[in-house]
């Protein structure tokens, strides 16, 4: 395990993560991307803990999530399976997991403000906090999707699942974008990925 952690995370973190897994008894499956989400934690019906992570994810991103869905099984353990998925019982376990880890041995230097103000209050998703999820970009494998804030407004789009949109004005937040084929009015984050027409 040590070695497939390896592919996927900071050297630096590979050992303390490895003894997070050992110590929960998880079942750590590497899975090819899906796009709604970048990892997800399941108790099994026979009570293994299985946690499964993106493969297409960059070793700070990997990192991220991975300890998020440890978070999950960790406060799911210690608070009941009434827990809320992220609520506060979460976010305080998965803010005392990362703490060890918010270090340049580990994270670039540029990256740490960034997780250093998403971690006082950590969200459902690194997607949903706008700057850490540009300053993870940087990052990333280079491809062909922008995001929403970078279109021109008025330009058409398209997403993964190949509906095509136009992209409005900014609300508060968020952009508003017509979907061309329906008419219909949907709101995007302004990181999400697109592809441009």
């Amino acid at each position: 395990m040590p070695k497939t952690l390896e592919k996927y995370i900071p050297q630096a973190s590979v050992a303390s993560v490895f003894q997070l897994i050992t110590a929960h008894n998880i079942y750590l499956k590497i899975v090819n991307e899906r796009v709604t989400r970048h990892g997800d934690y399941r108790k099994m019906p026979d009570g293994q803990h299985q946690i499964t992570v993106n493969s297409n994810l960059n070793s700070y991103r990997f990192l991220i999530t991975l300890i998020h869905e440890i978070a999950h099984l960790i406060a799911f353990k210690k608070y009941g399976s009434m827990v809320k998925p992220h609520g506060n019982e979460w976010k305080h376990t998965f803010q005392q997991l990362m703490l060890p880890y918010l270090r340049p041995e580990i994270f670039p230097n540029q990256l740490l403000p960034y997780l250093a103000i998403h971690f006082k209050n950590p969200k459902a998703s690194s997607d949903t906090d706008a700057k850490l999820s540009l300053a993870l970009k940087h990052y990333d494998a280079p491809n062909d999707k922008n995001y929403i804030f970078e279109i021109p407004l008025g330009r058409d789009f398209r997403l993964h699942n190949g509906k095509v949109f136009k992209k409005g004005k900014k609300l508060v937040k968020r952009h508003e974008c017509l979907e061309v084929a329906t008419g219909k009015i949907y709101l995007f984050n302004p990181n999400a990925e697109v592809e441009l027409l």
